[in-house]
């Protein structure tokens, strides 16, 4: 395939694996590299700047093809400038930011020639990245997993908005997990699409607990549920006893103060680690509706663009017959 982000990232397939928070390891961004996406690599889940230079040149050592390194900057205190400096000292290919502002690390990277891609949820948000120096977007809509935007709108209406709003090129996030989901983006307008959720259900996730994987498998679209609206970041998770206890907390009015231990990077861990349902949660999209199985990372795009060729040929034949 050929769009502006095989050609911006030069890959085979426009495929940007999401950051993941404690799950985006070596083992999974190379297998998503050497299948023909952009694999990635979770910074700031990462204890020091030497863990991350180490992750780094481990995936180097399992793939020769792009990767980038995520830096979910809206979703820890601690300071990330000399987690970035890493990344640059060991000139990654690409750099994606989710969360906060965007800016001070875009202007950090600009000299370097690392591509800068920023996750997005709204139109606005989506023409400041451009205006800061990004080089792509990755628009999520509501259905994604992880933290969302506020303003619940989906994948199909945000993607063409943001298309007509920006000049440099779109991913589409947020309820894609198979070929029919590539298909739907491009025709959306994007020239890529990102997926968190599906590369859980994979082999070379192998950070990811089982049951946590059962989970996702287990579960249908209705199967997830937003947490943390009630202080203004909404985040969707699979339904677990865990995650229950956080919806019902905010429904009694809990403030910050009394969810913060409930909804840390610690019981977020206990769950996806430890499989522990009833104090953990985890971060899953609606798009697990359409997970019914764990492949590896290879069959799982041979798959996927097994679909889009047939998909393909079907619209050409139905579109364009005579």
């Amino acid at each position: 395939m050929k769009t502006r982000v095989t050609e911006l990232l030069k890959i085979r397939y426009p495929v940007v694996q999401g950051g993941l928070a404690y799950l985006a390891y070596a083992e999974l961004a190379a297998a998503v590299s050497n299948a023909g996406g952009l694999g990635q690599i979770t910074a700031m889940s990462l204890p020091s700047p030497e863990a991350l230079r180490e992750e780094i040149r481990k995936v180097r050592r399992m793939t020769a093809k792009p990767f980038g390194v995520n830096f979910a900057i809206g979703q820890h205190d601690r300071p990330y400038e000399h987690m970035l400096d890493v990344a640059i000292e060991e000139q990654v290919d690409v750099v994606s930011i989710t969360g906060g502002n965007p800016e001070p690390l875009i202007r950090r990277l600009e000299p370097y020639g690392i591509k800068k891609l920023v996750l997005v949820a709204s139109v606005r948000q989506a023409q400041k990245a451009e205006a800061a120096g990004a080089d792509a977007v990755m628009a999520v809509g509501q259905e994604g997993g992880g933290h969302l935007g506020r303003d619940d709108v989906g994948t199909i209406v945000l993607i063409p908005r943001v298309v007509d709003s920006v000049q440099i090129p779109v991913l589409a996030s947020g309820g894609i997990g198979d070929g029919r989901g590539v298909m739907a983006a491009l025709s959306l307008g994007a020239e890529g699409v990102e997926m968190g959720t599906r590369f859980i259900a994979t082999q070379e996730c192998v950070h990811a607990h089982q049951v946590y994987k059962e989970a996702l498998l287990r579960g249908k679209e209705t199967d997830t549920a937003v947490i943390k609206r009630t202080l203004g970041t909404p985040a969707r998770v699979v339904r677990t006893p865990g995650a229950d206890k956080i919806l019902a907390m905010e429904r009694e009015g809990a403030g910050y103060e009394e969810l913060k231990p409930y909804i840390s990077g610690e019981r977020n861990r206990k769950f996806i680690y430890e499989g522990d349902e009833q104090e953990g949660f985890g971060w899953a999209g609606q798009v697990i509706g359409l997970i019914d199985d764990v492949p590896t990372v290879q069959q799982l795009f041979d798959r996927m663009f097994g679909e889009v060729e047939v998909i393909h040929r079907r619209l050409e034949g139905a579109i364009f017959s005579t």
